[in-house]
């Protein structure tokens, strides 16, 4: 054979040798195909990237103004209950200057029934009234507070500004007696006596759980690199996931220029050497911005996936343009190497193949000089396949041989072990001589002459004898019994003995499944002692063999992994993590098909039954004669 090296160079100069025959047909390709659908594959996709991007951005809007949606309702509920109570003649009536501590005492029943009906509201999460100290309830520090203790808040010139309009602040955290720390949004306003307008005997509060809001927030699904928060019209952080950064000032001038153009919008911009798309839109109840920053490389990556379908598509279109002048190009060059293909099919019956070879030095280097090429490696490798066959056949003969000569060796072990046996009942060592010929017994039944086929009865009988040598290794610590039915079997099962003889199966079936069941169940278990029953049974066209024990069983689990993970060898003495059950089932699927195999059902502690079944397959003439 000719060295590998060789072989590989001829295989590129050959490939060399073809693109430069074909050098006039890839540049007609490259620039009627490839050049014209690159440029256009690159402006359309380039267009309709542009396109998608566009959409992206216009739905990651309208998500922003269906969550403004939600905003504005929960707002307005809190801006409804503070009107109504803002409106109610009996709160002014209740705070009036000039009540006595008395009726003070009285109204602060009526006062806290206003304030819980305000309740029924679920936005709704506490009503506070700020009043004058000298109030007798001002210090209640549930629903009531003296209106000293909020006058330090940042927002407080607000609500005196205000007189009266609603003030709304960021979220913020609050300290309730009863409920400890939470971030709340407060809607605040101030509180005037018709009687005495200079004199301002409180605030109104209505408190709402920030945590509704950020619900509402956390339900947005632009991008998994997004962050949304928002903003009040001065650019201070309303709502933020990172709290931290509540009622301070938005950092990104471009972000705070962006969001105040418009009431709502789209805007792209350039943050620490990053695109951002900033998405915003305005809370009418508040006048608050929501606003969704999201990375340029994300909006493109979504919808570089919807362009997927689209360049598919397009793609296709062009693969039949080029199919359908490969088909004209094919055309072409078929004519004009046919001629060629009948040159060498003529110099082929004229001179043989040696012809061929010594022409294929002369012919000019063109299409047709790799078809040549091709044929004259094509002989080598013929040839060379041939001297292969040839040393096959010769080794397969010797093998044979040898197969023949180890057909000699069972022989000679058999009467050998006859030898034995009768020396042992000569000297009347009957416990010897049964072992004897029980192991003679498994031996021939084991070899079967060779075959992988066997009867069911001989494959049972295997099995009987395996577990009687078993017994004189283990005595006492075991029985078996061996069933065989068959539909109207006698009670002997003399029929079934006789039915089941006509089937086969594969050797070696029953012994390593008998084998688990005593190495495995029985030795294992805590008296070492129990009983194997092997069950052969013919139901319609169906034969089922049983091996069940009453051994130390095992997890359902780990059986059903005995017959799906090849596992390690055991060792000769039985031991180790290895059952055999995997081979047999892979054996058992050969024979049979996927269709049929092994089946465990095993518990800790109750013992295990292995089942096993095979289609109807009487045992041909043939193999009954060998």
């Amino acid at each position: 054979m000719r060295p590998f090296k060789t072989i590989n160079w001829n295989y590129l100069s050959l490939i060399f040798r073809g693109a430069m025959a074909a050098r006039l047909w890839l540049v007609a390709y490259a620039v009627l195909i490839i050049i014209p659908a690159s440029i256009f594959l690159y402006t359309y996709s380039q267009r309709y990237s542009h396109i998608l991007e566009e959409e992206v951005t216009r739905t990651m809007l309208q998500t922003l103004k269906q969550a403004e949606i939600n905003l504005d309702h929960q707002f307005n509920s809190i801006r409804d209950t503070s009107n109504s109570l803002f409106t109610n003649p009996n709160l002014l009536k209740y705070l009036r200057v000039g009540a006595t501590p008395a009726d003070q005492l009285e109204a602060l029943k009526e006062l806290r029934y206003i304030t819980d009906n305000a309740k029924t509201n679920l936005n709704v999460f506490r009503v506070r009234v700020y009043v004058d100290e000298g109030k007798v309830f001002s210090h209640e520090k549930i629903n009531f507070f003296p209106l000293e203790s909020i006058q330090s808040k940042p927002w407080y010139g607000k609500i005196e500004e205000g007189s009266g309009m609603m003030i709304w602040t960021g979220a913020y955290l609050e300290n309730y007696i009863d409920v400890g720390e939470m971030y709340v949004f407060s809607n605040l306003r101030m509180l005037r006596d018709p009687d005495h307008y200079d004199i301002l005997p409180g605030v109104l509060s209505i408190d709402m759980d920030s945590r509704q809001v950020d619900s509402i927030l956390s339900n947005i699904h632009l991008n998994k690199d997004q962050t949304v928060y928002m903003l009040s019209p001065d650019g201070n952080i309303v709502l933020h996931s990172d709290k931290k950064l509540l009622g301070t000032k938005l950092k990104s001038g471009a972000v705070l220029h962006a969001v105040q153009k418009d009431a709502e919008g789209v805007s792209m911009i350039d943050e620490e050497n990053q695109q951002l798309y900033v998405v915003y839109t305005t809370v009418n109840a508040t006048g608050w911005k929501l606003v969704a920053e999201v990375p340029k490389k994300g909006i493109n990556s979504r919808a570089a996936s919807l362009n997927q379908i689209s360049s598919v598509a397009t793609l296709t279109g062009v693969t039949v343009m080029f199919l359908i002048l490969v088909f004209i190009l094919i055309a072409f060059i078929v004519q004009g190497m046919n001629r060629r293909v009948q040159t060498v099919i003529r110099a082929i019956k004229l001179e043989g193949l040696e012809g061929l070879e010594d022409r294929s030095g002369t012919t000019a280097i063109g299409d047709f000089k790799v078809l040549e090429k091709s044929v004259d490696h094509l002989i080598h490798r013929v040839r060379d396949l041939m001297e292969e066959t040839y040393t096959t056949k010769v080794q397969e003969r010797e093998a044979q041989l040898r197969a023949l000569q180890a057909q000699i060796n069972p022989h000679f072990l058999y009467n050998t072990l006859d030898t034995i046996n009768w020396i042992a009942i000569g000297r009347g060592a009957q416990d010897i001589s049964q072992m004897i010929d029980s192991l003679a017994k498994y031996f021939r039944l084991s070899l079967n002459k060779g075959k992988d086929v066997v009867t069911v009865t001989d494959e049972l009988e295997l099995a009987k004898v395996y577990l009687e040598i078993q017994q004189t290794r283990f005595p006492k610590s075991f029985e078996f019994t061996i069933v065989m039915q068959s539909p109207g079997s006698s009670e002997d099962g003399t029929d079934a003995a006789a039915e089941l003889s006509a089937f086969s199966i594969p050797k070696l079936t029953l012994q390593p499944i008998v084998e688990n069941a005593l190495l495995h169940g029985i030795r294992k278990s805590k008296g070492k002692t129990g009983t194997i029953t092997l069950t052969a049974a013919i139901d319609g066209d169906e034969l089922t063999l049983t091996v069940r024990d009453d051994g130390i069983g095992m997890e359902p689990a780990f059986a059903q992994s005995l017959l799906t993970e090849p596992r390690p060898t055991m060792r000769s003495d039985g031991s180790g993590s290895s059952y055999g059950l995997y081979n047999v089932n892979e054996r058992i699927k050969l024979f049979t098909g996927e269709a049929q195999g092994l089946f465990i059902e095993s518990q800790l502690g109750e013992g295990t039954t292995i089942t096993a079944r095979f289609p109807r397959r009487p045992i041909s003439q043939k193999e009954h004669l060998s």
